[in-house]
């Protein structure tokens, strides 16, 4: 999500600190602007006129949202925001073209009102008007704990899904399971796409170094081995092999490991709350990543160097694990880019030749990448208009829609041929790139999660603190992060008034 005072610019540049730093792991663990634990307020308090409830906003634009109006709202996934702002217009672009228009046209009779975050409403605007969004498109993984549970916006919908028949066993195991885990023994919410990771690189210099480019199905080992071969000096020239966000890593780590230990409820006192970083397999998976970012001149920055990031000059990262949103905008989609970055992508984009596969395995012959990305649907029990809001969750489900979302260039949830082939073809940038391993391979399912309560905790603290700042070893990192960092963060939190 963006600050307020935030321009809708620059995609590229917010990027690291969106993915990597507040979208995945807590990674500075500041209070975000939309973490609230204000609760809504009835609907009838802020009704301005008879059926019509205003919403006040700190940009102190006119927005409102009638009782008969389907209030669909959108938050973290960068590309709903592109188009607004800058010129006091309302971001809409992108949901209208993949989402919107589709509605609109299967539900003639219905009305939709469409916001998404920052401008010009925030949670916070909405709860205290008290006209709650019928429907929400959000991030499961971190933001049911961090947004919706505080504003008393979640239920167990799992007898409105089962009743619209909406069947979960063709959608997604990870991305099902992943909502799961944050749904205190329910499920709060219905899979609707994924941002997924993929391995990009740059054919430029592996070409001019002789370098075989890596293939679906690559081993971190053989990663490894180009990564050393790629990071070096020419002249004033200096390439990097490999960039990898250690925090993504470890949330979304490939064995499906979670942080936290069951015990004896859904929702443990925070005291009670107990973390295992540093078991066997925790070892292995930090192990793995730890060789990457020991390469001479290969110091991580920022994943968003494969384009420009935090280099002097473009160009000069060899490969990145990075999300599927930016593959897009780095093809110079007017999708995914802002207008006004558009010139600058473009001179960028002539120092990168794309190339994308799926990201590496941990094993040879494996096929499991990171767990979801995920991005799903949210009924809030306030909502007056429920069974309206879930025909639509029910339709964004459909094959019709999950062939449209994959069209515009996101991974679906139902995997069928007529999805899957429909990949990027309302996309006409992407024509030109091999992106046959959008699909490849099975995410991660993540286990142990029964009887656990999900809390931001700071991972940033394993690699980026202890082992890139500290000098710590790995086993060390770990250890310190499981038995002081987090109890540390988890009290200072509950001091601040917050549960997650």
């Amino acid at each position: 999500m963006s600050e307020g005072n935030m321009s809708r610019r620059g995609l590229l540049r917010n990027g690291a600190l969106i993915g990597g730093l507040a979208a995945f792991g807590g990674a500075l663990q500041t209070s975000p602007a939309a973490a609230s634990s204000t609760s809504a307020i009835p609907r009838a308090a802020a009704q301005s006129t008879a059926g019509v409830v205003d919403i006040p906003n700190k940009y102190n634009v006119p927005f409102s949202v009638a009782d008969d109006e389907l209030f669909v709202f959108a938050a973290n996934f960068k590309p709903f925001e592109l188009g607004g702002n800058d010129d006091g217009r309302e971001a809409h672009r992108y949901f209208d073209a993949v989402f919107g228009d589709a509605i609109r046209a299967k539900f003639p009779n219905l009305k939709v009102k469409y916001a998404t975050w920052d401008y010009p409403i925030r949670y916070e605007d909405i709860a205290k008007a008290g006209r709650v969004p019928d429907l929400i498109l959000e991030d499961p993984r971190l933001r049911i704990d961090r947004d919706l549970e505080p504003l008393g916006w979640t239920q167990d919908i799992t007898a409105l899904v089962q009743g619209a028949g909406i069947d979960l066993t063709t959608l997604n195991l990870g991305s099902v399971e992943q909502i799961k885990s944050r749904s205190d023994g329910g499920l709060y919410g219905v899979p609707l796409w994924i941002d997924e990771s993929l391995l990009f690189y740059n054919k430029l210099i592996f070409d001019k170094f002789g370098v075989r480019y890596p293939t679906a199905g690559s081993t971190y080992d053989d990663v490894y081995k180009l990564a050393q071969k790629l990071t070096r000096q020419v002249g004033i020239d200096h390439y990097k092999g490999y960039m990898q966000h250690p925090d993504n890593y470890l949330a979304m780590n490939q064995l499906g490991l979670y942080p936290f230990v069951p015990g004896s409820s859904e929702q443990p006192a925070p005291e009670d709350v107990k973390v295992n970083l540093t078991s066997a397999e925790w070892k292995t998976v930090a192990n793995n990543l730890h060789r990457f970012l020991m390469i001479p001149r290969n110091n991580f920055t920022t994943v968003d160097d494969f384009f420009k990031g935090d280099m002097s000059f473009p160009g000069h990262l060899a490969m990145a694990v990075n999300n599927l949103s930016k593959l897009n905008a780095y093809a110079l989609s007017s999708y995914y880019v802002e207008e006004d970055d558009a010139a600058q992508f473009a001179e960028w984009a002539k120092s990168v030749k794309i190339g994308v596969t799926s990201m590496p395995v941990l094993s040879r012959g494996s096929k499991t990448i990171y767990q979801p990305d995920t991005r799903a649907a949210f009924i809030p029990p306030q909502s007056k208009l429920q069974a309206q809001a879930l025909d639509v969750v029910k339709y964004l489900v459909s094959e019709e829609m999950q062939t449209r979302i994959s069209s515009y260039g996101m991974k679906a949830v139902l995997k069928t041929d007529a999805v899957v082939n429909a990949f990027g073809t309302a996309i006409p940038e992407l024509a030109a790139i091999d992106t046959s391993a959008v699909y490849w391979g099975e995410n991660a399912v993540i286990k142990n999660y029964q009887n656990t309560e999900y809390w931001d905790i700071p991972l940033y603290k394993v690699f980026r603190q202890h082992v890139l700042k500290d000098g710590m070893d790995v086993d060390s990192s770990l250890l310190v992060t499981e038995t002081q960092d987090i109890p540390d963060y988890i009290k200072a939190q509950v001091a601040r008034g917050l549960t997650w």
